[in-house]
């Protein structure tokens, strides 16, 4: 029991992170660069990711990581920057919650998926909560932010899609996390010049929030929920997970200044409830399976490639990503 306890702790430091990243990103970072912001997420967490894993894509994975680099990484990290700029900290950690629910809905369509009632019901309530938080409000909510919010959620319920086709083959989901961010950040860097000129002049506070969003909020975050995924039950592990719009919402009352109505703390409520009755049950029953692949230790770069990881983290992943998406 108390080892358990020591993973969830371990586990949640992923969802947490992913939480503060909206706040970070909205209050330290550059509102005018979301490409640059993107790339500077994305690439150096990738290379920190290769030197833990110490792995090269093989065959069919270069191509794949590149198509899921560009719509995990690229895409998704843009868009969520985009959204975090423009969204309350705590609009835009809900709105993200609800990113699985609209993955099983797309997989419905998409791939044939058909869900259960009880997960159309979560979707429902979980739609429903959503509408509560945005359509109120003294001052509005940013449009343009919502928009982007939902495309985010959309490219990451297609990523979701696709990588959950094609890591059918053994592949190390640490591992192709770590080839998607590095592809997503190197597609990201020439758009950036093109389309934003020189790189922004940054003061030492978004220096060091860029350090956090790309060391802490990814790499780390990475780790820390992969290795949950490897000694926690899957189901568990999606429990934790909603500590990540816990923690939005709790950063942007409690240090933005963000006041939330009586209706959006329902809508909140709502949101919450429908990600846990949402929740994909196959992943409580596979969730005594645990895996034994673990990362290798970077004194040892003559280790053989781990065991491959199961597909828990495919019903269990970050609230609403591929492996790599859906952070924030």
């Amino acid at each position: 029991m108390e080892a358990n306890l020591r993973w969830v702790a371990l586990t949640a430091v992923a969802p947490v992170a992913w939480g503060t990243n909206y706040y970070v990103t909205h209050e330290f970072l550059p509102s005018d660069s979301p490409l640059y912001g993107a790339a500077l997420r994305a690439l150096p967490a990738g290379l920190v990711l290769l030197g833990l894993c110490r792995q090269r894509p093989r065959g069919a994975w270069w191509w794949r990581s590149a198509v899921l680099g560009l719509l995990n990484v690229s895409v998704f990290f843009v868009l969520v920057y985009t959204a975090s700029q423009l969204l309350p900290t705590s609009i835009a950690s809900t709105v993200m919650a609800v990113s699985p629910l609209a993955m099983m809905l797309l997989a419905w369509v998409l791939v044939s998926e058909r869900p259960g009632m009880a997960h159309l019901a979560g979707a429902t309530i979980g739609l429903g909560g959503i509408c509560l938080m945005l359509l109120t409000g003294a001052g509005g909510v940013s449009v343009p932010g919502i928009l982007a919010s939902t495309a985010a959620m959309l490219v990451s319920a297609f990523g979701h899609i696709l990588t959950k086709r094609w890591n059918n083959t053994g592949t190390d989901v640490l591992a192709s996390t770590a080839w998607q961010l590095t592809a997503g950040g190197l597609f990201l860097l020439p758009v950036a010049a093109a389309v934003e000129g020189p790189p922004p002049t940054l003061s030492a506070p978004a220096l060091l929030a860029f350090g956090y969003v790309a060391l802490v909020a990814t790499a780390l975050a990475f780790v820390a929920w992969f290795t949950g995924l490897r000694h926690l039950p899957a189901g568990t592990v999606g429990m934790v997970g909603l500590l990540n719009p816990v923690t939005g919402v709790l950063l942007g009352t409690a240090v933005a200044g963000e006041v939330l109505t009586a209706q959006q703390l329902c809508g909140l409520a709502l949101v919450l409830a429908g990600v846990v009755l949402g929740r994909p049950t196959r992943a409580g029953r596979r969730g005594g399976v645990r895996s034994r692949s673990s990362l290798h230790p970077p004194s040892h770069p003559s280790a053989g490639p781990p065991p491959a990881a199961p597909c828990e983290d495919e019903e269990a992943g970050e609230q609403g990503a591929a492996p790599v998406g859906g952070p924030g």
